[in-house]
């Protein structure tokens, strides 16, 4: 899928295993920046291993300007922080962006939605860190909304079944109403 922003051609590109190099780029590139601006969104450094299974589902994509890769974001349809909620749901994971296109995440959430509606879905879903209020102010700006915080397992960015507990703000946008 193609799209217009800042008067530049944005490309989705689905990521497959020889992109992980690219993916793990921007995710680092974005969580040094966090980290530098003391937000713990995410580990400082991504490990291959927490994106492997969704890029070999096809769920992950590259997001191009010009040619160069520009931000990555997981888009895939289940989500087990979100079991105690019914509805048919996208749900967006891993959103980043590298410095030079800042302000792009309005078109990786459109897209994003546009997926979600295209597979029959009436919802879009994310999460983020409890504490991350600059990040939940921004999904609430796009439309999202509130759904609850709930404590996950592991450090920020991971899903375990142990470790250091990290509450995160769930968020919902009505594609139907849009």
């Amino acid at each position: 899928m193609t799209v217009d922003w800042s008067g530049d051609k944005v490309v989705f590109r689905r990521a497959a295993a020889e992109h992980m190099d690219e993916v793990l780029s921007v995710l680092d590139e974005a969580a040094g920046w966090l980290e530098a601006r003391g937000v713990s969104q995410w580990p400082s450094r991504f490990e291959a291993a927490w994106v492997q299974e969704t890029l070999t589902r096809g769920e992950t994509w590259l997001v191009e300007i010009g040619g160069k890769v520009a931000g990555t974001a997981t888009v895939d349809w289940s989500d087990p922080l979100w079991a105690d909620l019914g509805g048919t749901a996208g749900y967006v994971h891993r959103m980043a962006v590298r410095r030079w296109a800042s302000g792009l995440g309005s078109v990786i959430l459109d897209w994003a939605g546009d997926t979600a509606r295209q597979r029959g879905a009436n919802t879009l879903r994310l999460d983020c860190v409890k504490s991350n209020g600059r990040l939940r102010s921004y999904y609430e700006t796009q439309g999202f909304v509130h759904c609850g915080d709930v404590p996950v397992g592991g450090a920020p960015g991971q899903r375990q079944d142990d470790g250091p507990v990290t509450w995160v703000s769930r968020y919902e946008l009505d594609l139907e109403a849009r």
